[in-house]
């Protein structure tokens, strides 16, 4: 009787063995440092979703939107949350290597422009003769004059501070500068941390509004993980789907995935930006409209256009070169309901 025990708890082990071999591990980088709108991964992770995938998915902080392309890029990564635009840049020149996008989540374009109420600058057309703050290279800053020239501003009037992204928010409520040329869910909660009202003390000008209808983050993989295992491509995709739902349904389930993957968080100011995320970022009438993860192609096209404007790139890579929805669930899968709680 001990023999048969003996040999059925081997074989036992020997199938768990055998399933964890199976499991497909997928590196994947957020956009920056733990933060609440990244509470869909955490929640996913945490509710066994990945694993019903066949997917072991190790997620670590990430260096800035623009940089999981490169961590993708370098092999050291396989997939990440980050910046469609900078897969535009990367794909001019190098198609083969750029990775893709699979799963469009941030749906409105965080690039704006904030302003002291005091500063007096009440519409686009009082930047001219106001001192702006920018940090070099970002997207916001880059694509200024796109900004000012669709917008018939006169950008010799315009000037132009260049400053580390960290000393924007301080320089603003100095009085330093007048406008900061920031990401909106970025600086919201830096003026928030620094004990200012960025509702009632400010005022924010969407790039969005003002016809830079751009995409931005969103789920990117590697092509060679696209090459070599698909079927994983699109259980990562179905699971962070359903995760993304979820929490749009209960933010404070969110927040508890959030806290388990990083317990130093802030959770009242983190579940301010989850929400944030849903209301300035996720939600539109074209995510209504196609299901969360999908984008509309002709509007690719015009977002393609402003990056090779903005960065002067020699070549226009194609909308099928930047994104693919071969890995989204079913539109009926995709249908994305927030409420606030």
């Amino acid at each position: 009787m001990l023999k048969t025990i003996g040999a059925v708890l081997v074989g036992l082990a020997l199938v768990a063995g055998s399933a964890r071999a199976e499991e497909t591990t997928i590196k994947f980088t957020l956009g920056w440092k733990t933060q609440g709108s990244d509470a869909a991964f955490f929640y996913a992770k945490d509710n066994g979703f990945f694993k019903e995938e066949g997917l072991n998915v190790v997620i670590d902080q990430g260096e800035g939107s623009g940089a999981t392309v490169t961590r993708i890029m370098s092999g050291a990564y396989d997939a990440g949350f980050g910046d469609v635009n900078a897969i535009i840049q990367n794909a001019s020149t190098r198609p083969q290597d750029a990775p893709v996008m699979v799963y469009m989540m941030w749906n409105q374009p965080p690039f704006a422009i904030v302003a002291k109420n005091s500063s007096g600058i009440k519409s686009i057309k009082d930047f001219e003769g106001h001192t702006l703050g920018g940090a070099q290279g970002t997207p916001t800053t880059r694509l200024l004059p796109v900004f000012v020239h669709k917008n018939g501003l006169d950008g010799e009037k315009i000037k132009i501070s260049n400053m580390a992204p960290n000393l924007q928010e301080p320089m603003l409520i100095k009085g330093d500068i007048d406008a900061a040329l920031v990401f909106n869910i970025t600086s919201y909660f830096n003026l928030v941390l620094n004990r200012q009202d960025p509702d009632k003390d400010f005022k924010w000008f969407s790039f969005g509004d003002y016809g830079l209808d751009l995409y931005s983050n969103g789920v990117m993989v590697s092509r060679k993980l696209i090459a070599s295992n698909p079927k994983a491509v699109a259980g990562l995709v179905r699971a962070i789907n359903k995760g993304a739902i979820a929490v749009a349904k209960d933010q404070n389930a969110g927040m508890k995935a959030a806290l388990n993957y990083d317990n130093l968080i802030n959770v009242d100011v983190e579940k301010r930006r989850l929400q944030y995320s849903f209301e300035k970022l996720i939600v539109s009438p074209e995510m209504k409209d196609i299901g969360v993860g999908d984008i509309k192609d002709d509007r690719m096209v015009r977002n393609i256009g402003f990056i090779v404007e903005g960065y002067q790139l020699a070549r226009a890579p194609t909308p099928a070169e930047v994104f693919s929805r071969e890995f989204l669930p079913p539109r009926a899968e995709r249908e994305l309901v927030y409420t606030a709680n």
